[in-house]
């Protein structure tokens, strides 16, 4: 990890930590040791699980997709992947260095970088696809729900929704409008150019088109791959189900035991959803509001429910951090396997 990198982990620590400390400022402290001191240990070692879970199985999605007769990863060397990109997702504004972090990481483990790039390329369009599909479903489920008690965070969820439509479609435009979409780009940048100068339009559009035709010839390996890819759409559905169940199983270890898992499953999706809209890193902030706005509901004790949203962001944020910073100090020993 670069000095940067470091600073950036001390940062969202030090703010995780003051978010923390002052939403817990007028609990009663001695009730919130209590509640910390009763936990149900078994119940938050199943959430642990569920995210090493969900870890594991990406890294069989990373392994699918790199499975070939030049190339071939072994678990450990894959298990890299996931987990680097927990800590650049973790620290970097919308999660923007995860995958030139992955990227890193493969080329280490001795993957070619064209290879590592189609294989990223198809790993972010099978996820973003499944994302939205647990989405969507999720809509029909729970936003009813979602949207009679909270107004304000409704609009977040529709926007965040129209967001990630807008990059599948986007995605889908160049696989297969690909001479369309390059128009589309080009007539774009005509009213861009009037606000910007001539030379910063024309390499803007110069990277557009970068990123298009490169996009265009990795997606020709996904019309070709398409046994990998429904395998990887599965497990990766799988693998979110994980994620996202994770709150339940930390509200079943406060003893919150009302609520069923599929509603815990809806609230999450939203949450998450809600996130990818913060440009800080980790969204922070907005997930701790989040979780406190929509879970308030289930949960009635003040000190329960900021001990809950400790625990579900330390498992679903910073644990991550955690295990890329151990990823990030064992690179592989082989190049190749």
């Amino acid at each position: 990890m670069t000095r940067k990198n470091k600073l950036a982990v001390l940062i969202m620590i030090l703010i995780g930590a003051g978010i923390f400390i002052y939403e817990a400022r007028d609990l009663n402290g001695a009730q919130l040791i209590h509640e910390l001191l009763t936990l149900d240990l078994k119940w938050l070692l199943v959430a642990f699980l569920l995210m090493f879970g969900s870890w594991i199985i990406e890294t069989f999605v990373v392994q699918i997709f790199i499975r070939s007769e030049a190339d071939d990863l072994d678990f450990k060397t894959a298990l890299r992947v996931p987990l680097v990109e927990q800590l650049f997702n973790a620290i970097t504004p919308m999660a923007s260095g995860g995958q030139p972090a992955q990227l890193f990481a493969l080329m280490q483990s001795g993957v070619e970088a064209g290879r590592a790039s189609s294989v990223l390329l198809m790993k972010f369009v099978v996820y973003q696809f499944m994302v939205l599909i647990n989405f969507v479903l999720t809509l029909f489920i729970g936003f009813d729900q979602v949207s009679k008690h909270f107004g304000a965070l409704a609009l977040f969820i529709v926007f965040g929704f129209v967001i990630h439509v807008v990059v599948i479609v986007g995605l889908l435009m160049v696989m297969y409008y690909y001479k369309f979409t390059k128009k589309l780009v080009n007539l774009v940048m005509i009213p861009i150019g009037w606000f910007v100068k001539p030379e910063k339009k024309l390499a803007m559009q110069s990277n557009l088109d970068h990123k298009i035709d490169t996009f265009y010839a990795e997606s020709l390996h996904l019309k070709r791959e398409k046994k990998r890819v429904i395998k990887a759409c599965l497990l990766t559905l799988v693998q979110l189900l994980l994620y996202y169940a994770v709150p339940y199983f930390v509200l079943l270890s406060l003893g919150v035991s009302h609520v069923s898992i599929v509603e815990v499953i809806v609230l999450h999706v939203m949450i998450v959803m809600i996130v990818s809209l913060f440009p800080i890193p980790g969204g922070a902030g907005g997930a701790e509001y989040s979780f406190k706005t929509l879970f308030a509901t289930y949960v009635a004790s003040p000190s329960k429910l900021i001990l809950g949203m400790l625990l579900w962001r330390f498992l679903t944020y910073y644990l991550g951090m955690i295990c890329g910073i151990i990823a990030m100090a064992f690179p592989p020993k082989s190049k190749r396997t």
